[in-house]
């Protein structure tokens, strides 16, 4: 009798948990999280090795940024049910939400194993692998995604997106596409068709894009901010540093955002008092900008500016400056302050006054006159310094493969080497010159103001886009860019020079990854100059 009453008990608890459940799903159906999360939890007080409710709870639970206690939950649901994919799923998410990308796309391994007709399984493991870099892999999943759902406009973006990072833009393009004619009221598909275009140079189309990404939702930071970048590159300034300032709110700046107290400066008269100007990006974006300082000066301003270490001691010879503090030093007393890349919006900078006289930095005069003692020097010769590759940027893949877009490899800049009368220096920080006839000097640069005393005596500059060519441009000096076919928005396809550097010649490529043209170009230029002609 006793074994027959608990069996009935038992029998009721389950009947119980099954109920509980069922209305449980319900619930979370109708969106009513809170009810449904309580729910779930008297089903595991009925019965604690419910797999199901464990499931569901840890989704919720991460929903509410409990990740640890999330997971925790679905490692029990998986312990149970180690053949349910779903489970492993859903703990490779909040693995991913949780930071912890290696087991995140460990656990999607097994579950697209476990169900190899999972389509989910195979979208979220190339969204991990993509973030982990693994491009090749990461594609290689979408395309099985899709395979799977033919018509999935998630998996079709995240291949256009990764197909664009590569610099595949007639595929990348086909993909977006297809994923914004297959979501026509989702924002972020118009956004990301739009950045493929705008990389492909077709301007027009790309604003047409954004706009229209912005009509459906118009609090979308990226779209703002890819906007911004796109009015500035078509010269529209006043409307693209607006749009700009959206950079704050996207998922690429928002931690780097500066939580002062203070205000923001927006360009009024000084009187006196003390302004921050703090570097906000790289070091290219602090050399271009910094020229910035003297405008603010001269509406009375104090000026305080904060910068990256290295650029510390250059940047103390700009006009208009009263201090230079490194990043991570204490500040002193500021009444306002601005961000580097929003002084121009605060001045109201427009085409025609953008502050482009150069030099506004100058090297140390010992220093580089040490270096005038110490370089020899052909009579009649050019003495040029060249750049070929950019900061590898491994911790971020979308930014790994900008700089695999923007950099050559040197082997594919030897023709520059036959040029006679000329003199090469490396000014590759780090870089291996091999066996070619350059001048690696770099070992002893231990910040900018070294660099520039180096370039001071040289009579050229050829660099990819990288803070060289900033440097050697904001010292007055000869820099021939060499430029990837996606440009910057700082050196627009159809210009040859740019209004930000007097100095400065574009050598673009005329197709993605088409750098043989361009170094044949600046071959005959470079005779030319060393000609004298």
């Amino acid at each position: 009798m006793a074994n027959l009453k608990r069996r009935v008990a038992e029998n009721s608890g389950v009947n119980r948990a099954a109920s509980l459940y069922a209305a449980a799903q319900g619930q979370h159906a109708e969106g009513r999280l809170r009810e449904a999360a309580s729910l779930y939890a008297e089903v595991l007080e009925v019965q604690p090795h419910h797999a199901g409710a464990l499931n569901l709870l840890g989704v919720l639970t991460s929903q509410a940024g409990q990740h640890a206690e999330a997971a925790r939950m679905i490692r029990q649901a998986v312990a149970i049910s180690p053949r349910e994919a779903s489970y492993r799923i859903n703990l490779g998410l909040i693995l991913r939400e949780a930071g912890q990308l290696e087991d995140a796309a460990a656990s999607l391994r097994v579950a697209r194993s476990l169900r190899p007709d999972a389509a989910d399984a195979h979208l979220n493991l190339g969204v991990i692998l993509a973030e982990l870099g693994q491009a090749d892999e990461a594609i290689a999943c979408y395309r099985r995604a899709l395979v799977l759902r033919p018509e999935d406009g998630d998996a079709l973006g995240n291949l256009g997106n990764l197909l664009r990072e590569q610099g595949s833009w007639d595929a990348a393009v086909v993909c977006l596409q297809s994923a914004a004619a297959l979501q026509p009221g989702v924002a972020s598909a118009h956004n990301n068709l739009a950045v493929a275009l705008a990389e492909q140079g077709r301007m027009n189309e790309a604003v047409s894009g954004y706009r229209r990404a912005l009509a459906l939702r118009h609090d979308l930071p990226e779209a703002h901010y890819n906007l911004g970048m796109a009015l500035l590159r078509q010269g529209e300034l006043a409307a693209g540093w607006a749009e700009y300032e959206w950079r704050w709110r996207t998922r690429l700046m928002m931690a780097g955002r500066r939580p002062f107290p203070q205000p923001q400066w927006g360009g009024e008269a000084g009187e006196g008092r003390t302004l921050l100007i703090h570097a906000e990006q790289g070091f290219g974006d602090t050399l271009q900008f910094c020229r910035y300082a003297e405008l603010a000066a001269a509406q009375g301003w104090r000026v305080v500016m904060e910068v990256q270490a290295p650029l510390v001691r250059l940047l103390r010879s700009l006009d208009g400056v009263a201090a230079v503090v490194a990043h991570g030093e204490a500040l002193p007393p500021f009444d306002v302050h601005c961000p580097m890349l929003s002084l121009p919006l605060a001045l109201g900078t427009v085409m025609e006054s953008i502050p482009n006289e150069a030099p506004y930095l100058c090297p140390e005069a010992a220093a580089a006159g040490r270096w005038a003692s110490r370089l020899p020097r052909s009579p009649g010769g050019v003495r040029a310094g060249l750049v070929w590759a950019g900061s590898a940027r491994a911790h971020a893949p979308a930014l790994a493969a900008l700089d695999a877009r923007r950099s050559i490899a040197l082997a594919r800049l030897a023709p520059l080497f036959g040029v006679p009368g000329v003199q090469w220096l490396s000014l590759q920080k780090d870089g291996d010159v091999g066996g070619f006839p350059l001048l690696d000097l770099m070992g002893e640069m231990t910040d900018f103001a070294d660099t520039a005393a180096l370039i001071a005596n040289l009579d050229l500059v050829i660099s990819v886009d990288t803070a060289v060519a900033h440097l050697a441009a904001a010292m007055g000096k000869p820099v021939w860019l060499l430029n990837r076919f996606d440009s910057c928005w700082r050196w627009p396809q159809r210009h040859r020079d740019s209004v930000w550097y007097p100095s400065i010649r574009i050598f673009h490529q005329r197709a993605a990854g088409d750098w043989d043209s361009v170094v044949a170009e600046v071959v005959t230029a470079l005779e030319l100059f060393a000609d004298g002609s």
